[in-house]
């Protein structure tokens, strides 16, 4: 019998290679100060970080059979995700990214490529192992499959979050089959054309989403209640913030688990907000990603 799975991950993954640097070089050279390499990719973080807080999880997407396909599994089952549902393209070559984190600040420049591989069809989604999740989380890629993927888990009222990083194509059929839906500042002033991210946010919320919110950075984040009030909360302050790559990733995982848990708004904010912090203590969107027992422990000393 298939192991029912909490969490299931579905969209872009990829090999990242980042550097730590004095500063982002422009037509010269700099010396690393420190250097890794690991998996990324927004869905893919999120999921790390639901293994990483302790619900079962599970990545669906696409990877070619390279080196950085085959480093891309192995990272995912080192942390004990499941990737029975993911897709090897022989031939093909795999997404990497390439991170530049400016060490003063935390701050990064990414450049990326998707590889060549042909994207998850929709007769490709691990059907059986959505109908039976907690939360599917989507991060607006492998946009045909997230579409069908989402439909089904309505259909078997499945909660259904959406990392609204990028208004790509696509993305704006999505909306009408999501539950949680939590944006960047530039989605949501694309999709609503308001500079306002207040207003921008109030007219979020007639997409239909049961929530909706706006991340904002160090300025923290808001989300819009059902009886439209704007709740905030703060970003969570860190000793030294080393690398904010895959901080959104991973504070849309503790929004989406901790609502499902425990249905409360602002406990998800802050839950969501300290998963975030304590992951830019260090280098890679992963590195860093903490435990339940971790979380809790900051929350009882933070307040937000």
């Amino acid at each position: 019998m298939m192991k029912k799975i909490d969490f299931v991950g579905l969209g872009f993954c990829s090999n990242d290679y980042l550097s730590v640097v004095p500063r982002i070089p422009l037509d010269s050279k700099v010396q690393m100060l420190e250097h890794l390499v690991q998996g990324g990719g927004p869905a893919a973080t999120s999921t790390v970080a639901a293994a990483r807080l302790g619900w079962t999880a599970a990545m669906v997407g696409t990877v070619g059979d390279d080196d950085p396909g085959k480093k891309i599994l192995n990272d995912f089952a080192a942390e004990r995700v499941d990737t029975a549902a993911m897709k090897v393209r022989p031939g093909k070559s795999s997404p990497v990214a390439y991170c530049w984190v400016e060490e003063p600040t935390g701050k990064r420049s990414v450049a990326w490529t998707r590889g060549d591989l042909p994207e998850l069809a929709p007769e490709e989604i691990p059907e059986e192992r959505i109908v039976q999740a907690r939360l599917l989380h989507l991060d607006g890629h492998q946009i045909a499959a997230a579409r069908a993927a989402a439909k089904l888990a309505r259909r078997h009222h499945v909660p259904v979050s959406l990392d609204a990083g990028t208004l790509r194509e696509g993305v704006k059929e999505l909306l009408s089959d999501v539950d949680i839906l939590v944006a960047s500042e530039e989605f949501a002033r694309q999709l609503t054309g308001e500079n306002d991210l207040e207003k921008a946010l109030r007219k979020m919320g007639t997409v239909g989403a049961e929530v909706t919110g706006v991340t904002m950075g160090e300025a923290g984040s808001m989300v819009l209640t059902p009886e439209g009030t704007i709740l905030r909360c703060p970003a969570f302050r860190i000793a030294k913030v080393v690398d904010t790559t895959g901080a959104g990733d991973v504070y849309h995982t503790g929004f989406g688990i901790r609502y499902v848990e425990t249905g409360n708004l602002r406990e998800s904010m802050r839950f969501a907000s300290a998963v975030a912090a304590l992951k830019c203590a260090k280098l890679g969107g992963r590195t860093g990603i903490p435990g339940r027992e971790e979380v809790n422990e900051f929350l009882k000393h933070h307040t937000a």
